[in-house]
């Protein structure tokens, strides 16, 4: 062949379909450059050790819960309430609203020790106290983000950048899933909005987009366009996906395009989804004995629903559920965000549910193997905000250090990691940062954080960035 004669639309279209092949086999699956099994992308797939844990569940309470008030009791700043802080904690130091010297802020709120731990547990959280011996308290996490959004994105994707995949992305892209009739990797909302960082928070990033989250509605359908039109019976919405399944199959051959492959398995997965969503999502049929636990109400958006459906998502194979629950911003600015009005009905709000969760895993033999998270995207400063001179109690934003528990799946329960200064300000002891703990959660799930890597733009992109440690000292 006189290859001088050969143009490039020749050689384009001659060699697109290998080409196309050998990038979609090594987009689906780079680690091993071969393509993903013909059971679909989320085929169930080897951990790289025995795991602890076979799928988390994640309580994002988003906003950020003061820690203060909730689990580090710090006596020492009730003595100094209303004092300047020194300047040497807060020297060349940036706030998101705080102007000048801010006061100290002793939390008006009094702890009490639960269990035979005796883990220091605020008021605000009496079911929590419950469940004490069951959950790992980690009071040293910081952060590199002080504002909500790209605060809530790097917890998310190890990024403050948005366009990196999140944690449940990288789970299931790394695990798949055991139940091929559900999403591997659902997202549920309560409270008062959808987190600052959005549909960021559980997007894909650049893995194919059939691991990213799958929201689940509070009202009406639990995922939109998931029944038929009117008029179509079973069998010709079958019959139509067969027809759109062979043209995309067709359109794969020459293309190659990897995405083609996810729009045949999310179609696939929707239909088998008509018959498995409903039932799952309709939490009536729970005994009444289940209802007061949770202190759940059917038909309405709660954290407390939310938390009884995941325990029905878990139960049924789905890898990776994340609860988003919104309003924990309280700045002080006016009653309805204070510290003392604000804070005290968002603890109500999910205290009872998030307890009744632990406590249900466990009795039905789940929590050994279900690794529950309750966080913050950071924490709060020790000093009043005060606003413009507002008089209401609240407190700004905090990326030093904040407060965490984990339980379940791998993790020790009834210890308590790491301790802050006099003051609350920062770690003094065992630090954990939002990458360690992301290792730590991929490590309980049999994952070492450094393998599980994703080749994108020439480089291996991974949850953890270029960090990253296991907390071993929470390791059971």
């Amino acid at each position: 062949m006189d290859l001088t004669a050969l143009t490039r639309r020749h050689l384009l279209r001659q060699t697109a379909g290998g080409i196309g092949a050998v990038a979609l086999a090594s987009l689906l699956s780079p680690r091993a450059f071969a393509a993903e099994p013909l059971a679909g992308p989320m085929v169930v797939r080897p951990p790289h050790f025995a795991p602890k844990a076979t799928r988390v569940i994640f309580l994002s309470m988003a906003g950020a819960p003061s820690q203060i008030d909730l689990f580090d009791d710090k006596p020492k700043l009730r003595e100094l309430n209303g004092q300047d802080i020194p300047e040497s904690y807060t020297k060349g130091e940036r706030f998101a609203f705080i102007k000048g010297t801010p006061k100290m802020l002793g939390s008006p709120f009094t702890f009490s020790r639960h269990g035979k731990s005796g883990q220091e547990i605020s008021q605000l959280l009496p079911h929590l106290g419950g469940i004490a011996d069951d959950i790992a308290l980690v009071r040293s996490l910081h952060t590199e983000q002080f504002n909500h959004a790209p605060a809530q994105v790097f917890m998310n994707t190890g990024s403050a950048l948005f366009g990196r995949p999140s944690a449940g992305s990288w789970v299931t892209y790394g695990l798949g899933s055991v139940n091929q009739d559900l999403p591997g990797y659902v997202v549920l909302l309560s409270g008062e909005n959808a987190p600052d960082g959005g549909k960021s928070c559980w997007a894909s990033g650049f893995l194919p987009s059939y691991y990213q989250g799958v929201e689940f509605r509070n009202s009406g359908e639990p995922v939109l366009s998931l029944s038929d039109p009117a008029g179509m019976t079973r069998d010709d919405r079958r019959a139509s996906l067969d027809a759109i399944g062979a043209l995309n199959r067709r359109q794969l051959d020459v293309i190659g395009d990897p995405e083609i492959a996810t729009r045949i398995a999310a179609y696939e997965l929707a239909f088998r989804m008509q018959t498995s969503v409903p039932e799952l999502t309709d939490i009536r049929g729970e005994p009444k004995e289940v209802h007061d636990l949770y202190g759940t109400e059917p038909g309405k958006a709660t954290f407390a629903n939310n938390c009884l459906l995941a325990r029905r998502l878990v139960e049924r194979g789905t890898r990776f559920v994340h609860l988003y629950h919104r309003g924990w911003d309280h700045h002080g600015t006016n009653p309805g965000d204070s510290i003392t009005d604000r804070l005290p009905k968002l603890c109500k709000e999910v205290d009872q549910g998030a307890a009744a969760l632990v406590a249900d895993l466990k009795r039905r033999g789940l929590l050994d193997s279900t690794l529950v998270v309750w966080a913050g995207e950071f924490g709060r400063t020790p000093m009043n905000e005060a606003r413009s001179g507002s008089k209401h109690l609240g407190r700004d934003h905090h990326p030093h250090a904040f407060t965490i528990w984990m339980a379940g799946g791998g993790i020790t329960g009834g210890i308590t990691l790491g301790q802050t200064d006099e003051l609350g300000y920062r770690p003094i002891a065992d630090p954990v940062h939002v990458h360690d703990l992301n290792a730590t959660m991929l490590h309980c799930l049999g994952m070492d954080h450094e393998r599980l890597t994703y080749r994108f733009q020439g480089r291996d992109f991974r949850l953890t960035d270029v960090e990253g440690h296991v907390v071993k000292k929470l390791l059971v």
